[in-house]
């Protein structure tokens, strides 16, 4: 999945364009993913991550380190 941030786990969300005159298309709405480079002090090296502008906020109220810690608690690998 490309649109998928790996801290908060934010995806797509799907449904349906409507016009003036009600005609209904599928539309998909898409995180704003970037990819960011941070720096871990505590192994001496930078890991590339995908997350969203959200996943940013959160990284700067919890810090890196912690954001890692917990994403490897859950089984991602980084």
């Amino acid at each position: 999945m490309s649109a998928h941030c790996q801290i908060t786990g934010r995806a797509p969300g799907f449904g349906n364009s409507v016009s003036h005159s009600h005609r209904r298309t599928r539309r998909r709405w898409t995180p704003n993913i970037q990819r960011r480079t941070y720096y871990l002090a505590s192994e001496g090296r930078r890991i590339r991550l995908r997350v969203s502008t959200k996943g940013m906020k959160v990284i700067d109220r919890d810090g890196i380190e912690a954001v890692v810690t917990r994403l490897r608690r859950e089984g991602q690998k980084i």
